[in-house]
C-alpha cells in the first residue's frame, strides 16, 4: 500500500520481518547441522581409532597412532607427543610428530618444570596460552620459548592402577586451544591410556615368556656341560648373576649365544 505522500505503507513490514526470520532460522539450522556433522566425524574418528589401537603390538606404534590422531582431530594442534613414565619416575618421549616436541619435552624433564610434568603427577589438564608470557615455570619457559612453541596442552594418561604418562599437544601460535580441544584431548587421553596399558601388559608378558625360555635354554646347557640337575644348574646361574651383579636374563642370554659361562669353559 502507498500512502498519500507516495511512501510505502507499514503493511509491508510484517512480510519483510517474516522473510528475515526465515533466513535467520535457516542460518541457525545450517550451523546446527554443520556442528552435528563435525561431532559425528569426530565420534567416527575415535571409534576407528579405538579399533585400530587393538591391532598394534608395540608401544611405539600405538603412541604414533595416538599422536597422529591428536594432530588431525584437535583444533589448533600442530605437533604432539606422549611422555611415558618408565622405571618409576624416569620419563621418555614417544610418538613425537616433530623434533621440536622432543626438544621441548627434554627441557621439561631436565628442569622438572612445565605443563607435562604437572599433568603427569597432579592428574589434571595443564595448558600454556603463550609460552613467551609464561611465569609459572620460569626455567622451562626461558629455554623452550625460543624453539617456536607458544601454546601447549597436557593431559595425564592414567588407569585406576597406574600413572602411565602424559599426552602433550603443541602449537606455534598463542591461545589456540579452546574448550573443544580440552574435551577432545581428554577423550583421546582416556583411549590412549587404556591402549597403552594393554600394550605394555602384553609386552611385559611376552618379555617374561622369552626370559623364561632363555633361562631354560641356559640351564639346559649347564646340565649337559656339567652333568648336574636342572635345580643345580639354575642355582649355579643365579649365584653367578649375584656375584657378577648382572641380571639373570642377561647372563642366560650370553650363555646361550656365546656358550661362555663365568668360572667354566
Amino acid at each position: 500500500m502507498i500512502d498519500p505522500d507516495g511512501a510505502e505503507s507499514a503493511a509491508a513490514d510484517p512480510i519483510d520481518e517474516s522473510a528475515a526470520d526465515a533466513v535467520g532460522l535457516e542460518a541457525v539450522g545450517a550451523a546446527a547441522a554443520a556442528s552435528l556433522r563435525q561431532g559425528q566425524d569426530v565420534a567416527k574418528a575415535f571409534a576407528e581409532f579405538a579399533r585400530d589401537l587393538l591391532q598394534h603390538e608395540t608401544v611405539q606404534s600405538t603412541l604414533e597412532e595416538i599422536t597422529a590422531l591428536a594432530t588431525s582431530e584437535v583444533e589448533g594442534c600442530e605437533f604432539a607427543g606422549v611422555s611415558v613414565v618408565e622405571k618409576r619416575k624416569n620419563i621418555s618421549t614417544y610418538g613425537a610428530t616433530h623434533s621440536v616436541v622432543e626438544q621441548v619435552d627434554e627441557i621439561q624433564y631436565r628442569t622438572g618444570e612445565g605443563p607435562c610434568i604437572e599433568a603427569i603427577w597432579v592428574r589434571e589438564v595443564f595448558a600454556v596460552d603463550a609460552l613467551s608470557e609464561e611465569t609459572r615455570w620460569p626455567k622451562f619457559a626461558a629455554e623452550a620459548a625460543p624453539l617456536g612453541v607458544e601454546s601447549m596442552c597436557s593431559f595425564q594418561l592414567f588407569t585406576h592402577d597406574d600413572i602411565l604418562g602424559g599426552l602433550n599437544l603443541y602449537s606455534s601460535r598463542p591461545r589456540v586451544f579452546g574448550v573443544d580441544a580440552y574435551e577432545i584431548g581428554q577423550i583421546l587421553a582416556a583411549h590412549a591410556a587404556v591402549a597403552l596399558a594393554n600394550v605394555q601388559t602384553q609386552h611385559n608378558l611376552q618379555r617374561a615368556i622369552r626370559t623364561r625360555q632363555r633361562i631354560g635354554e641356559a640351564t639346559g646347557i649347564l646340565v649337559e656341560r656339567y652333568k648336574i640337575t636342572d635345580r643345580q644348574a639354575f642355582s649355579l646361574l643365579a649365584k653367578a648373576s649375584q656375584n657378577l651383579n648382572v641380571k639373570l636374563s642377561v647372563l642366560a642370554d650370553e650363555l646361550v649365544h656365546t656358550g661362555s659361562f663365568p668360572g667354566g669353559s
